[in-house]
């Protein structure tokens, strides 16, 4: 081989390996590139999951106007007062014991303050109780076709029957339903709807946000109170229209 064989040689044999060197470069880069892809995707998605987080564990986060965590627009109303002065709201657990003695109280008080007081019953099954959850279901199940305040009833009416059991109520549940008339079709739909779910554990959510730890938990006119008879209830009321 000549001399000049031999550089030819060497120059091609150092082209070859910067040739080398540059594809292993941008095979490197391309490896940057994509791993610093794979991170933003990750990024943006970790950023989405704080929000959606925040928006449902945060009650505050998805008040509509107008709107509050004692009252939300779809807040079940058994009555309403046309001024709106007073408004008494009850955190509710249809298998709690004291709210079956509570019960015929808060019935009472509607009658007498009729026209003159909003009350409204807000979900709050106790985990403990085993078919809480599941009546307030069936309860919202229900108002779906307009019949809150009668299944609403019904659950105080007989939960001594159904009540402190660790097997499901479900079909009794639903024959109240069927006695009621309701579309049973619709009814079993909205049963077992997540949705419906959802909407029980909204309450929920808005009764941890305001302090409830158990049931039943008033407020009258977002102040939190804790009436021992009729006649507190009804002294706490009449101050409340009073001033």
């Amino acid at each position: 081989m000549t001399t000049s064989e031999g550089r030819a040689k060497a120059r091609r044999a150092k082209i070859d390996s910067m040739r080398a060197h540059n594809r292993q470069r941008d095979a490197r880069l391309r490896n940057v590139k994509v791993t610093l892809a794979v991170v933003g995707v990750f990024v943006l998605l970790a950023v989405a999951f704080v929000f959606i987080d925040r928006a449902t564990s945060d009650p505050n986060a998805t008040l509509a106007a107008g709107e509050t965590q004692y009252v939300r627009a779809d807040s079940h109303r058994l009555q309403t007062a046309p001024d709106g002065k007073v408004t008494l709201v009850e955190f509710l657990d249809f298998e709690c014991e004291a709210c079956l003695s509570y019960f015929p109280v808060v019935e009472k008080l509607r009658e007498q303050y009729e026209g003159k007081v909003t009350f409204v019953a807000r979900y709050f099954p106790i985990p403990s109780h085993f078919n809480a959850e599941r009546a307030a279901r069936a309860v919202e199940a229900s108002a779906q076709q307009g019949k809150f305040d009668d299944m609403y009833k019904k659950m105080y009416e007989t939960q001594k029957t159904w009540g402190e059991k660790q097997v499901p109520a479900d079909t009794l549940f639903r024959g109240f339903a069927e006695e009621m008339g309701l579309d049973m079709a619709k009814w079993d739909k909205d049963f077992e709807d997540p949705a419906t779910l959802a909407r029980v554990k909204k309450d929920v959510a808005d009764g941890e946000a305001l302090g409830v730890g158990g049931t039943p938990t008033f407020f009258l006119n977002e102040k939190k109170i804790q009436p021992q008879s009729e006649d507190e209830f009804k002294a706490a009321i009449d101050a409340a229209l009073a001033g």
